[in-house]
């Protein structure tokens, strides 16, 4: 059955210049650049109030756009009963403990034994929810709170919030390599390794990321840190922390 979706973002005085296509796959990084295009020039996209179908329209920074569309159901996943650590439930959201290893969303190489398809075993209706009502991720090997929703309308909500950084704080805990002295800011934009194809790297050409850290305690050889987000950028903290020659503990990837 296909749900009615609306939603919407302010374009950023960061992506000054782009085109429309790529503004939207930033600000509305939960569908595909494909899906995105279909439905920009099928007439689904407003930009400042007026309909866009032109990908290659140029954007200024500060417009405001709109996404009305349908989404139908893509593929359908396999119920699955895997346990969830429940942490929070109510009629809307729910919010889950995810463990180290445990996969959030299927794709290639992974078509099941992930969150989603525990959520669709202990939650069938959550199958009429976009995504299963996964409005965020977290990577395989990072433990941590993540917050799903039951309903359309607490999806819809959630994903606003989210785009629109309100009531949202992502803060992170993680063990860094070497004595670190103080924390600091990091802004360096965050794109697809030039060679290593499966992961990321800081580039000049990718996507803007911020990454905030402070201090928690010391060790020997090792540095506990918090991490707050600005972004939400593939592997952010570890290629963030690799970029200042603090990589994460068992970080076999970017260590």
């Amino acid at each position: 059955m296909a749900q009615q979706i609306e939603l919407t973002n302010t374009v950023k005085d960061s992506q000054l210049g782009q085109r429309l296509d790529q503004a939207i796959a930033e600000l509305f990084a939960d569908f595909s650049r494909s899906r995105l295009k279909e439905w920009l020039l099928a007439g689904k996209v407003q930009v400042n109030g007026e309909v866009v179908t032109k990908p290659r329209t140029k954007v200024m920074g500060g417009e405001e756009i709109i996404l009305q569309a349908e989404l139908e159901d893509e593929e359908r996943w396999e119920a699955q009963d895997i346990p969830l650590d429940i942490v929070y439930e109510d009629d809307d959201i729910l919010v889950i403990n995810k463990p180290r290893g445990f996969i959030v969303h299927p794709g290639a190489g992974t078509p099941d034994g992930t969150v989603l398809n525990a959520l669709l075993h202990h939650y069938p209706n959550i199958a009429e929810v976009p995504r299963a009502g996964i409005v965020h991720r977290l990577d395989k090997d990072t433990t941590g709170l993540m917050v799903v929703a039951k309903t359309v309308p607490a999806q819809t909500r959630l994903v606003r919030a989210l785009q629109k950084k309100r009531n949202f704080v992502r803060e992170y805990e993680a063990i860094a390599i070497g004595r670190m002295t103080a924390g600091g800011r990091i802004e360096q934009p965050i794109g697809r390794h030039s060679t290593k194809r499966t992961l990321m790297a800081v580039s000049p050409m990718g996507k803007p990321a911020v990454t905030h850290y402070r201090v928690a305690e010391h060790f020997r050889e090792h540095t506990r840190i918090r991490l707050r987000l600005e972004t939400g950028r593939t592997h952010q903290i570890r290629v963030h922390m690799s970029y200042l020659q603090h990589p994460l503990l068992g970080d076999s990837a970017y260590g």
